[in-house]
């Protein structure tokens, strides 16, 4: 079950993998995103010293939750990920043009889960391609609905 999604991703990448990661989440901060709320628009994920860092995601602390805590929205939070594949993804980020992007924050058998793409970023002409398509398709679905409505 998804509790919120990057469609920014989408459009500013073509998302070639994707991976999922626990997050290392302080208890105000799991309140929080079971209240819905999170927000990963502006989020991404970095790489230091062989470990997985989530940076910009923005969780808004709950009033009755975080009296005794200082909470910090934008702290940056560990990822959690077998070392195999955290290897695996440095030796892809390291090549010229791939990144590491949030896709979406999601429930796993109780557990709050970040989906993460290995991703490659994509030019103006290729977003606009995307919209052309998108838009596309919208209007063929229209036509289709009207061709089935009138009586022949």
């Amino acid at each position: 079950m998804s509790i919120v999604e990057n469609k920014k991703a989408f459009h500013d990448y073509f998302i070639e993998e994707r991976y999922e990661a626990g997050l290392v989440l302080e208890g105000w901060e799991a309140k929080a995103i079971r209240a819905g709320r999170v927000q990963i628009k502006e989020a991404y994920v970095v790489i230091r010293q062989a470990e997985l860092f989530l940076i910009g995601c923005h969780i808004s602390a709950l009033p009755t939750a975080s009296k005794h805590v200082l909470p910090d929205p934008v702290r940056t939070r560990k990822l959690l990920m077998k070392a195999q594949e955290i290897s695996k993804l440095i030796g892809k980020v390291e090549r010229a043009g791939y990144a590491l992007v949030p896709i979406n924050l999601h429930y796993a058998k109780g557990r709050i889960k970040l989906e993460v793409g290995l991703a490659k970023g994509k030019k103006q002409h290729d977003k606009r391609a995307s919209e052309k398509d998108r838009e596309w398709d919208r209007e063929r679905q229209r036509l289709l609905r009207e061709n089935t409505r009138r009586p022949v």
